[in-house]
């Protein structure tokens, strides 16, 4: 049940969730795993049930990557749009694993498909938000050229979201690849400055400069961790914390 009494236990009470598409694949070559669809959906229902607000912002790497479109003959604004497509599917799927847990949702997009969702109004979101669902974005901004982190950027903000926490499948971000090299350094907490002076690829550009020129603080964190989104939340030093200062 949602219940916004416990979210004074809280150091961030409205956030704004990104995960990429490829999350989703789990160990699968492509598409969604229902492993991971459903693990993702428990995490998030519990922070719903303690009275946090959610809003998500999914890729759609596992199904289309609108910026390969050129290497397979289409055209970069065709591709980028049949990207917003993906990650209006992915949504769909987050959004039906997210009911089966018992957690109302609204998805909302930034392309008209009125049989499936709603079309993206801040207003409309933040009340959303405020009766206790989860509102996932999908369909990236509208408008080519423009990757999902972008979105994640801009929702935030619009919404007024404490905090973008970018769940990936490490656990915070690293001087190198840890994947690639063993002995890659983690960072627990960055400046801004300092990711823009080392190099380091947290998002797209857009995105990053959108989150430090209205101050909006960015967690690096191990989604695929059971209960990490919740001791990220309650402020646990979890993944890497990218602030001003």
């Amino acid at each position: 049940m949602y219940n916004s009494n416990n979210a004074s236990n809280y150091r961030y009470r409205r956030i704004l969730l990104k995960l990429s598409g490829e999350a989703l694949m789990g160990n699968q070559q492509f598409g969604i795993d229902a492993e991971r669809l459903e693990q993702y959906a428990l995490e998030v229902k519990k922070a719903v049930d303690e009275g946090l607000q959610v809003a998500i912002v999914i890729g759609g790497g596992n199904i289309f990557r609108g910026m390969q479109s050129p290497k397979i003959g289409i055209d970069r604004v065709q591709g980028d749009y049949m990207g917003m497509l993906a990650t209006s599917i992915n949504g769909m799927a987050l959004q039906s694993a997210l009911e089966q847990v018992g957690v109302y949702t609204r998805l909302l997009s930034g392309i008209k498909m009125e049989q499936i969702c709603e079309p993206y109004v801040r207003r409309r979101a933040i009340r959303h938000l405020e009766k206790g669902r989860v509102v996932i974005f999908v369909a990236g901004l509208g408008s080519p050229y423009f990757t999902t982190d972008s979105a994640a950027s801009l929702r935030a903000i619009e919404i007024g979201a404490d905090v973008v926490l970018k769940g990936t499948r490490v656990d915070g971000v690293y001087s190198e690849d840890p994947e690639k090299n063993p002995d890659a350094v983690r960072y627990s907490n960055l400046s801004f400055q300092e990711v823009y002076n080392k190099g380091l690829n947290i998002m797209d550009m857009t995105a990053f400069t959108l989150c430090r020129e209205n101050n909006l603080p960015i967690i690096v964190f191990d989604m695929n961790e059971e209960g990490n989104l919740l001791k990220v939340l309650h402020g646990d030093e979890i993944g890497t914390l990218i602030t001003e200062y």
